[in-house]
């Protein structure tokens, strides 16, 4: 059984020792100069100017789940029409019963961005 997964276990072995390889090479031969400047962060040729740590607006987290929120319904309603296409068929038409599903999971979106709306979830000025 196990020489089923030799290969696979081979590859991932030698990209493995490759990896490592490349490192500790890279260690050895490569420069050892140590700047002042070297983990300092770039800033498009200009000094650094202020702290790295800097608190950010909670606007911009909100910003960053509201989009993953919909990301994810937007991938959710793809395979739905995916389903839909797939289960209409003259056997099984479920199409309407799919279509009534996306309805009432948009509808629930709605309502979800009606309440962040009306509370004040998308204002920035707040």
């Amino acid at each position: 059984m196990l020489q089923d997964y030799a290969p696979i276990l081979l590859l991932i072995g030698l990209v493995a020792a490759f990896a490592v390889g490349n490192i500790l090479l890279s260690e050895l031969v490569g420069r050892q100069r140590r700047v002042v400047g070297k983990g300092d962060p770039y800033e498009c040729g200009m000094q650094p100017v202020g702290n790295a740590r800097m608190r950010l607006s909670i606007h911009f987290y909100l910003t960053a789940v509201l989009f993953i929120l919909f990301d994810v319904e937007g991938i959710f309603l793809i395979l739905w029409a995916n389903a839909a296409r797939a289960f209409n068929t003259p056997e099984f038409n479920a199409g309407g019963l799919i279509f009534t599903e996306v309805l009432i999971f948009v509808a629930m979106l709605a309502v979800a961005l009606a309440f962040v709306w009306r509370k004040g979830g998308l204002e920035w000025d707040r």
